[in-house]
């Protein structure tokens, strides 16, 4: 399975939306410039996201976009397949049949059973990892990377050290 650029900016966009919280909305623009997409690009992707009832939009002077229920209710399974579709397609053997009009491996397919196993496991972990987990993640690491009073002072020290005299 490859994630495809929709899927993978799709789910960026969603992010964003759901950094700003329940009540929180982003415009088009806002979302472009922040994730570096071209607004045509981001309408799509909204539209997308919008048909599947997982944002919001939001008219008016004001408006913008929102997620549609809280970030912890919202799993990752949720958003890929709506950018995406299913994990394995449905009529992936009748699409892939080779020269004849059935696959010839329909009866016990292991090549399938293994697809099918391997979409299973994608698709149970994307489904336990919801947007709250990601951003839960994204404030873990930048917890580790805020300058404490007492880091600065370090940095300071190491600065006036390595200056020549």
């Amino acid at each position: 399975m490859r994630i495809s650029s929709l899927e993978e900016y799709g789910l960026r966009c969603m992010m964003a939306l759901a950094r700003t919280g329940l009540n929180g909305q982003l415009s088009i623009p806002e979302i472009a410039k922040c994730e570096g997409l071209s607004v045509p690009y981001a309408s799509k992707l909204l539209s997308i996201l919008r048909k599947a009832k997982l944002v919001n939009a939001v008219r008016g002077r004001g408006g913008g976009f929102c997620i549609s229920r809280p970030s912890a209710e919202i799993n990752l399974l949720d958003v890929i397949t709506a950018l995406g579709g299913p994990m394995i397609d449905p009529d992936h053997c009748n699409k892939f049949s080779g020269n004849e009009e059935e696959c010839v491996h329909l009866e016990d397919c292991s090549v399938h059973n293994i697809f099918n196993s391997l979409a299973g496991f994608m698709e149970d972990m994307l489904s336990k990892t919801t947007l709250q987990d990601i951003l839960d993640r994204e404030h873990a690491i930048l917890a580790r990377k805020v300058i404490t009073p007492d880091s600065l002072f370090k940095s300071e020290i190491k600065q006036q050290d390595s200056k020549p005299n």
